[in-house]
This record gives C-alpha cells, structure tokens and sequence, in this order.
C-alpha cells in the first residue's frame, strides 16, 4: 500500500515537473514545482495576481518581489500565461429571498 501511495505521488510530481505551468491560473504547488521558486515566492506570485489581476506577460512575473531577472531567465521555459487568466474574488451573492415552491397535492 506504501509502495502504491508513493508511485502516485512521484506520478504526480513529475507530471508537473514536463508541463508548462500558466502563472495566471497555478496553484502554490504548482508554482512550488518550479524550479527556483519556493512556498514564499509562490504565495508572493498568488498575492501579486490576486491584488493587480493577470499576469499579461511572462516579464510582468518580475513585478513580484523576489523575482528578479536570473530567476525570471531560468523560469521562462517553463512558464506561461495562456489559458484562463486568474480573476479576483467576487463578492459574496447575497441569497435570493424567494420562496421554495411548494410540492403539488394530490
């Protein structure tokens, strides 16, 4: 059972390490996952996006304290911001106040 937990992790882990991870919409291990990028960086990438909305380029990740220039040149083959682009939360919906219908009698 050991054996066959850890063969799906390492599955998992290196599916991550072959594919392009999009900046815009990765989770923190997601962005863990990439080289050079740690849990404080992941969560400065996450805040930053979360604050400022998507990122429009690879080079806007060095607006994210802790990026610099090396680490941007060492990230870029593995990073994108195609797909679905990360939006900030919306507020809550307030419910609505209308009745249920009630079950028909027969």
């Amino acid at each position: 059972m050991k054996r066959y937990f850890l063969g799906i992790v390492a599955l998992l882990v290196s599916s991550f390490a072959f594919a392009v991870v999009n900046i815009n919409t990765a989770t923190q291990a997601e962005l863990e996952s990439l080289k050079g990028i740690g849990p404080e960086k992941a969560k400065a990438i996450i805040e930053y996006r979360t604050k400022n909305g998507a990122f429009k380029t690879v080079d806007d990740l060095d607006k994210v304290k802790g990026i610099g220039k090396a680490t941007l040149d060492k990230l870029r083959p593995d990073i994108s911001v195609g797909g679905a682009a990360a939006k900030p939360a919306p507020a809550a919906a307030k419910p609505a106040d209308k009745k249920a219908p009630e079950p028909k009698k027969q």
